[in-house]
């Protein structure tokens, strides 16, 4: 596959972005489009290395996944670039993935730590290689409608609007189902929307695949809360079966430190959700969102969402930004628990803190503080917060953090946004459908079989498995897509 001396011959090479000085001052896609023929050269550094664990797609009990989680053909379509067959390669990239243009823009890329070259060297650069075979495709007019030539008579609802609810429609009509996708907010897109700013993944970018699907026969339809607006009875008595892609929407809150409630601690999808919304409907000028502008912001949270909060934070004007991490900052290299072919758990730095860095002089991050009180005004106002540093420890099967004497610190903060992860789904709708859950919270659907306590109920994605990755998301709901249609129909050409 590729060029057999390639990786040997050339760096990897990752496709520039806009300069984070200039693109903070605008709400523009921060990817820039390389020359086609770049492209071809770092695929060509795809190794004829006999065993893909690029393309393994599993999970290590205990530890991190290997490899794509969708099964992409990730040397075949390498190979197919490097000879300038973009088509070709675009075929077998739709093989598996449906929305590449979503992955190949915000995926942490797992596949590239699982990279064979990734052993001693620097990584075939996977993703970006992924999002240029669909940008291409749509450049050249090459991904079109393709509505089912018949229909089955079956009738299947997804509620949900996420990656795994419109990978699940996409596949079920596919095959002749009449599909219609709820979703609660005013817009298509669950998190892809509203969770993602749209400086890494722009609305447009979801809309343009929504209105493929919509030609292609599936029905969207927005503002409609599942439970409320419609009743559990009256959808269950419409559709052969139902696909719950409702994501894992209950913040984890901080309700055991003193001053929790204070005005100016958020969650931080309330943040993200508002800024986006209010940017799609007035660029901001209805004033409808959380604004960072002149405060000092603290993300309280190490992940993908905190960086996300920063991302906005500058663009909004904030005074200053830190982000709490309670884990020890990360080596360059790997450790000895994290070998390769694992996700690398290595330092690195994502957009928004090179953003940070270049506004304010220095990378947020701020590592091991755990907030022990929330300082407040007067009128309950948030002016600061009390911190200290601490060292994680594991006591008989228990995480605990332990404080580190005379490291105490009062921080300045206007503005809290915590981004600490997520509980599980939201109940409601669960209990009313008398789908039964884990102790974790979760909808109680075995892997792979998707089916829930309810018959012709089933779920996928992170209401499912609990938080996870865009990638995830789109592999359960083709999954969950195969499963319903085999139980409509007795058998399932679905993979």
């Amino acid at each position: 596959m590729g060029k057999a001396t390639g990786f040997m011959e050339i760096e990897r090479q990752v496709p520039k972005k806009r300069d984070p000085r200039d693109r903070v001052q605008d709400w523009q896609d921060i990817h820039v489009t390389p020359p086609k023929s770049d492209i071809e050269q770092q695929a060509s550094r795809c190794m004829d290395c006999g065993v893909p664990f690029c393309q393994a797609g599993t999970n290590v009990p205990g530890s991190d996944e290997i490899g794509c989680p969708v099964y992409n053909l990730i040397p075949e379509w390498n190979d197919l670039v490097y000879h300038g067959r973009w088509k070709d390669a675009l075929e077998r990239l739709h093989k598996t993935n449906n929305f590449p243009e979503f992955t190949g823009k915000v995926c942490p890329a797992p596949c590239e730590g699982s990279c064979t070259v990734a052993i001693d060297d620097d990584a075939v650069t996977i993703k970006s290689i992924e999002w240029q075979i669909v940008e291409n495709g749509f450049k050249e007019g090459w991904i079109k409608a393709k509505p089912p030539r018949k229909r089955t008579g079956k009738r299947v609802a997804v509620i949900g609007s996420g990656p795994a609810g419109l990978a699940a429609a996409a596949q079920l009509n596919k095959v002749g189902h009449t599909v219609v996708v709820y979703e609660k907010e005013d817009r298509v897109g669950g998190l892809l929307t509203y969770g993602i700013p749209d400086v890494k993944l722009p609305y447009e970018t979801v809309m343009r695949r929504v209105r493929i699907l919509e030609e292609e026969g599936i029905t969207f339809k927005t503002n409609v809360n599942i439970g409320e607006t419609i009743s559990w009875e009256q959808l269950n008595n419409d559709y052969s079966a139902v696909i719950l892609c409702t994501g894992a929407q209950v913040p984890r809150g901080v309700s055991d430190v003193p001053g929790h409630d204070a005005k100016g601690v958020h969650f931080a999808m309330d943040f993200l959700t508002q800024n986006t919304k209010s940017l799609l409907d007035s660029k901001h000028e209805d004033g409808q969102y959380i604004s960072a502008a002149g405060k000092n912001v603290i993300v309280i949270g190490g992940g993908d969402t905190g960086v996300d909060c920063i991302t906005t934070s500058v663009r909004h004007g904030a005074k200053s930004i830190a982000q709490f991490d309670i884990n020890k900052i990360k080596g360059e290299t790997r450790n000895d628990g994290n070998p390769w072919p694992l996700f690398p758990l290595t330092f690195a730095k994502e957009d928004g803190h090179k953003e940070a860095e270049a506004v304010y002089g220095e990378d947020p991050r701020a590592y091991q503080w755990l907030t022990t009180r929330f300082v407040t005004d007067d009128d309950g106002v948030l002016v600061g917060l009390e911190a200290v540093q601490a060292e994680t420890v594991f006591e008989n099967g228990q995480k605990l953090r332990k404080p580190i004497t005379g490291s105490e610190k009062v921080w300045d903060a206007d503005l809290v946004l915590l981004a600490i992860g997520f509980t599980g789904p939201e109940r409601e709708l669960l209990e009313q459908m008398g789908v039964k859950t884990t102790n974790r919270g979760t909808v109680d659907a075995e892997y792979g079989q998707y089916n829930t306590s309810v018959p012709s109920v089933y779920a996928a994605g992170d209401n499912r498995r609990g938080q996870s990755l865009v990638v995830w998301a789109i592999h359960e709901g083709r999954e969950a897509a195969r499963e319903v249609d085999r139980y409509l129909m007795g058998s399932t050409i679905l993979v």
